[in-house]
């Protein structure tokens, strides 16, 4: 009778699937007793009456130094750099195997790790575990590349990684940027060596001072932390490179159409082309006590919406500056910056702007005047602050003129030393320098506002002024008007030349007692006045429009109540602040080396007629 011949694995060794053995595993104890190389021992059993037959077997291929199988990692990682899909890899990377049947797919190792890596024992983890390499991304693609950035010595010491064996191979990933999260994570994609020496070239300055045993930072193992560290929004469009060689590309208009300041710009955010500006004056008197909140003075009740401009202007202002600013800045809010401060003694001209408007305008510029030499302290005077905004230009003034009732002749001359001496604008170019007075520095702006306290008076007395304040239920202010000062100078000419101003519906400004709504009750018994006044002069008819012109009453620390008037400006499209010209030469190089290059081509076309005889 035939005989049977049986072969067992080893005692001790782990049993193989379909009686096949991966390359590399030997058995341990038998691994140090056969000769390397030589055929695998079989043991014979023979029973009654039958003859014994050996088997031959497939010799098992020796096993390579670990070290250097470890070396091999950036060998094997070139190899795959160009296959189309992880699967192919993994395929490629298996190796030849004994023969018998095929070892299920789950037994082979990831191809980025090294043959090495194949001895470690299988998870534990149930067939039908949720538990896949979606589960363990993170986890597989720090421990990978921590494997990569040690000694090769350090790498073969690797039982620790079993637990983290995946029980099912890696799904294909594509070479597509927008599987650029997948491929970070999946450590065994047929790009991960490509990946690894991206995020090593990046991250190479952060982690330069740690040694090969420190732990590397996740953001090194997974682009979707990389890129939810920063921000990928931005209102800027980006300009690919390929665009601008290409001559077809041509930005820009010799008519400045799409210029910055241009007209298409000033359409997108002003419509209808006028800007909101608001223009405020206050005598604060000196006062150390600011006030508690300044909404109803910025943010009147009667105005739905906020403006563009903030201009303040302050006279006998508080020793403290800078937290009078701070008062400002934090009743506008964020929305809001202080472009430009200055200051002259104590009158002090704060400019906001729109922070989204910002970019639209040009460098500010100021200068000063002083109208009382003789006083150390400078409390009367001028203070100007000029720029562009888109094409037209805005002037800004805050005077203190002489005080008392019947100095109208020493504050006519306030006025004109302010216009000659104010030297503005100074590096900016003026708009319209045909039209421009050197004897007159309002003459060289397009759009002008002049505030502060003019201290100009109601000539008429105080008991006459008490009489019309009387009067209920509605004040006349059309009668007080008639004795005032300013307006009669400004009807003949003297003073505020081309300047115009709101009507006026609110009670005088002047003196009233400091937290109080009554006016002077103290010995000097003055008379009530209209001193803190805004006008407004422009260069083309209609620029400005006047919206609300008021008083604020409810901020009652000064003798003085602020006076703040809402206006609609007109704004026209500008010229670039750039070298427009060298701009426009490099346009124009374009456009003709761009005909040049078209017109062979429509030669060509042009040439090709087809006729029908």
């Amino acid at each position: 009778m035939p005989s049977t011949s049986v072969s067992l694995p080893p005692v001790e060794g782990p049993p193989q699937p379909g009686g096949t053995m991966l390359k590399g595993q030997l058995p341990p104890r038998d691994k140090a007793r056969a000769p390397i190389g030589g055929p695998e021992r079989s043991l014979e059993l023979p029973t009654k009456d039958t003859q014994v037959v050996a088997q031959a077997l497939t010799p098992i291929p020796p096993a390579r130094p670990r070290l250097e199988r470890a070396l091999s990692l950036d060998e094997k990682g070139w190899r795959r750099r160009r296959s189309q899909a992880s699967q192919e890899g993994l395929e490629q990377d298996q190796g030849p195997l004994r023969s018998g049947p095929k070892a299920p797919a789950r037994s082979s190792s990831p191809p980025c790790l090294s043959t090495s890596l194949q001895e470690i024992p299988k998870s534990h983890r149930a067939p039908g575990s949720p538990s896949s390499w979606g589960n363990c991304l993170s986890g597989m693609a720090s421990t990978s590349l921590d494997l990569l950035h040690r000694e090769p010595a350090v790498a073969v010491s690797t039982p620790r990684l079993a637990s983290m064996l995946p029980p099912r191979p890696l799904p294909a990933v594509a070479l597509s940027m927008s599987a650029d999260s997948l491929r970070t994570a999946s450590t065994g994609g047929p790009d991960h060596e490509d990946f690894r020496r991206r995020v090593q070239k990046k991250l190479v300055r952060a982690h330069s001072s740690l040694g090969p045993s420190w732990p590397r930072s996740p953001l090194a193992c997974d682009s979707c932390s990389l890129h939810s560290a920063r921000s990928t929004f931005s209102l800027l469009a980006p300009i690919r490179a390929k665009d601008v060689r290409s001559r077809s590309y041509l930005e820009g208009s010799l008519l400045a159409s799409g210029a910055l300041l241009g007209a298409e710009e000033l359409a997108r955010y002003f419509p209808d082309r006028s800007a909101a500006i608001f223009v405020a004056t206050w005598n604060m008197q000196g006062q150390k006590e600011l006030p508690g909140n300044l909404d109803e003075l910025l943010l009147p009740a009667g105005a739905d919406l906020a403006q563009d401009m903030y201009i303040i202007g302050v006279q006998e202002g508080c020793s403290d500056r800078r937290e009078w600013e701070a008062c400002l800045q934090e009743t506008l809010g964020p929305h809001y910056v202080l472009l430009h401060s200055a200051a002259h003694g104590v009158l002090y001209l704060s400019v906001f702007l729109r922070r989204d408007l910002i970019w639209f305008c040009s460098e500010v510029e100021s200068a000063t005047v002083t109208t009382r030499i003789v006083s150390h302290i400078k409390t009367k005077g001028a203070l100007g602050a000029s720029f562009t905004f888109f094409g037209t230009s805005f002037l800004f003034i805050t005077s203190h003129f002489t005080s008392g009732e019947g100095k109208v002749a020493e504050r006519l001359q306030d006025y004109s030393r302010t216009i000659q001496t104010l030297a503005l604008p100074k590096s900016v170019p003026d708009t319209n320098p045909y039209r421009s007075s050197p004897v007159d520095v309002t003459t060289r702006f397009d759009e002008v506002f002049w505030f502060g306290d003019f201290n100009f008076r109601l000539s008429s007395g105080r008991a006459a002024v008490e009489a019309l304040l009387g009067q209920k239920p509605e004040v006349d202010t059309s009668a007080l008007l008639e004795h005032d000062q300013l307006s009669r100078e400004m009807r003949r000419g003297a003073v505020f030349k081309g300047f115009q101003e709101p009507a006026i519906h609110f009670l005088p400004s002047y003196k009233l007692d400091v937290g109080k709504d009554t006016y002077d009750s103290s010995s000097k018994q003055r008379t009530p006045s209209y001193t803190d006044r805004v006008v407004y002069r422009s260069r083309h008819k209609d620029d400005i429009c006047p919206v609300r012109y008021s008083a604020c009453t409810s901020i009652r620390t000064s003798d003085h109540r602020p006076v703040y008037g809402l206006f609609r400006v007109r704004v026209r499209p500008g010229r670039d602040k750039f070298d427009r010209d060298l701009y426009l030469l490099g346009i124009r190089r374009r456009i003709s080396k761009e005909t040049q290059r078209q017109q062979p081509l429509k030669n060509q076309s042009s040439s090709a007629v087809c006729t029908i005889s």
